[in-house]
């Protein structure tokens, strides 16, 4: 069960990476909040559907500590994936998987000082690892500093927060009504948020978008395996494989978004992001490595 656990896994971080391209080709014709806020519905209907079929096995689980739980972790989602979506329309799908990928360094920084969780030397170097590689991503060449990427780094703050959230949470409370809850505050959110910032509000009805291909498949895609099947298998899978191993699959993430983006768009990196992309690859990879514990010696008296 563990090597399905870990493909499993994998294969979520697989469709998460390939996603930031068609993710970005759809907002060619969507603006970001009415993307966020269809797919993630979508991804409501999906799991709505499982737990229908499965709910005269189970006993009474909603109540208002769910609903809030539920809430605040969806705040954070909402905020993760609103500033990522927007953030593809300023920096490319390379950088943003890249960027999005210092969330794994951050969990144990924030554990410390909200969980008051001690980091371990691995993770400090893992740390200082990733921000030079973000160094040199965005700030050694000036040229290619823009708000996406600030953006973005936004976004993986507030993914490292909707991890701490949920582990907060997800020990006492059932998983796939916390899911439900945290997808349905997403798309609450971002259909506000459309209204708010959209002067067109029936755009995701017009004829333009309504015959485009690539904004169906995105949302298509996005919303069944990338939103609904991606949570419910973490959350799932997780119960039979480390998490460290977990961490370890997460960072691969920035890697299929570089290699998607090569092979699907011809995107070519510069000297200096291939080199920050291999030091954040580390840093995460050397922030999740389990620290070697000394050996004590007893002695025996006779």
């Amino acid at each position: 069960m563990n090597k399905t656990a870990d493909f499993s896994l994998l294969f979520v971080v697989f469709i998460w990476g390939v996603t930031f391209v068609m993710v970005q080709n759809a907002l060619s014709f969507l603006d970001p909040f009415t993307f966020n806020a269809v797919r993630f519905f979508m991804a409501f209907i999906f799991l709505l559907i499982p737990y229908i079929s499965t709910l005269h096995k189970k006993g009474k689980t909603w109540n208002k500590g769910l609903f809030i739980a539920g809430f605040h972790i969806g705040v954070w989602l909402f905020l993760g994936y609103g500033l990522q979506t927007i953030g593809l329309n300023y920096t490319t799908p390379a950088k943003t998987g890249f960027i999005t990928g210092l969330s794994v360094v951050m969990v144990p920084v924030f554990s410390l000082l909200l969980l008051k969780h001690r980091l371990s030397r691995n993770t400090i170097i893992g740390v200082a690892a990733a921000t030079i590689g973000l160094y040199l991503m965005t700030f050694a060449d000036r040229s290619n500093l823009n708000i996406g990427d600030l953006l973005v780094f936004f976004c993986a703050i507030s993914f490292a927060m909707q991890i701490i959230t949920t582990a907060k949470y997800a020990k006492t409370l059932p998983a796939l009504p916390l899911t439900l809850i945290q997808v349905s505050t997403v798309s609450l959110l971002s259909f506000v948020s459309a209204f708010i910032f959209k002067e067109n509000h029936s755009v995701i009805f017009s004829s333009e978008v309504m015959l485009q291909k690539d904004v169906w498949t995105a949302l298509l895609v996005t919303a069944a395996l990338a939103t609904a099947f991606a949570f419910f298998a973490q959350t799932f899978f997780q119960a039979y494989t480390t998490p460290t191993r977990v961490a370890l699959i997460f960072s691969m993430e920035p890697v299929f978004a570089a290699l998607s983006s090569y092979i699907l768009i011809g995107e070519k990196l510069t000297t200096a992001s291939i080199i920050g992309c291999t030091f954040i690859f580390l840093g995460m990879i050397f922030a999740e490595l389990p620290v070697k514990k000394k050996k004590t010696v007893t002695q025996e008296f006779t």
